[in-house]
């Protein structure tokens, strides 16, 4: 009997040399569920069909209001981010980074759509409309704490990509990288084989060369040894870091990022936050994000 992990198996599934039947058709896809490669995964399978037509009808539901978004920001110096990967996939919501400067026209530009502002905080405005969410950040941030600086990121690592035949501003490859180490060990401290195939398939001697710009070369050093585990079968994706990790790469980020630590002082208020309350609860009970 074979001893691989369910991840080991899901990923050489998405790779095209394992092929599960029987009951763990059913057990693979609940786990490309909680890493974000249900859409990739059902690819591969093509079973249950009516699960895949529904999944890229969603798909092109997100891809749709998305064209519509980047449509409305034409005037607006922004950049879309944690969205590359190099797998299709069904996000829960569009992040978009912003130049501080343009917030309010960005708001507004989503609001002729019908968008509505449902959280407005120091780096975040938050808009929904029919069930799809746009977080529009000035900085990429936690708890009003600032991770990686924003502006760097719109400067130097924005470049033109297509989305549904129309023409987007995205972050480069390299950087959408960094974005997602930081991510996951800053703010989600876990790690999705959304990730890990993210860093395997795009990290180069570029990306290293803007995690020390960005100062998040722990974060980026955390998500390879993370995903290097998974990937030899020695833990299951999602992955839980450690709190010894978790406070090893704050302390580095701590000493290291000017921005960083200017912002900390805001966890102070955000945890008196009515907000705060449940949305710590919620991160000890969750099993992905």
């Amino acid at each position: 009997m074979s001893c691989e992990t369910g991840t080991v198996r899901l990923l050489r599934t998405l790779y095209g040399s394992y092929r599960p039947v029987g009951w763990e058709v059913e057990r693979l896809a609940q786990l490309s569920r909680l890493n974000k490669v249900y859409l990739a995964y059902l690819r591969r399978v093509r079973s249950p069909e009516g699960e895949l037509l529904r999944e890229e009808r969603r798909y092109r539901w997100f891809v749709g209001n998305t064209v519509e978004v980047v449509r409305a920001l034409g005037g607006v110096d922004y950049a879309l981010f944690k969205f590359r990967r190099p797998v299709e996939h069904v996000s829960v919501d569009l992040d978009v980074l912003v130049d501080r400067g343009c917030v309010g026209r960005a708001v507004r530009a989503l609001k002729s759509l019908g968008f509505e502002v449902a959280i407005s905080e120091p780096y975040t405005v938050t808009l929904s409309r029919r069930g799809f969410t746009v977080d529009l950040y000035t900085q990429p941030s936690f708890a009003w704490t600032v991770y990686l600086d924003g502006g760097r990121l719109l400067r130097e690592h924005r470049e033109e990509l297509e989305i549904g035949g129309f023409r987007a501003y995205g972050l480069t490859r390299e950087a959408e990288v960094v974005v997602a180490a930081a991510h996951a060990v800053y703010k989600e401290h876990m790690i999705l084989l959304l990730d890990c195939i993210t860093a395997w398939t795009w990290t180069n001697k570029r990306t290293w060369g803007i995690a020390l710009e960005l100062r998040a070369q722990r974060a980026l050093e955390e998500l390879l040894k993370a995903c290097n585990m998974i990937r030899e079968g020695l833990a299951e994706a999602p992955y839980k870091l450690k709190p010894h990790v978790i406070l090893k790469a704050y302390t580095e980020k701590l000493i290291g990022d000017p921005v960083f630590r200017a912002t900390v002082p805001n966890m102070l208020r955000y945890v008196t936050t009515r907000r705060a309350g449940a949305q710590i609860l919620s991160r000890l009970r969750r099993r992905s994000y």
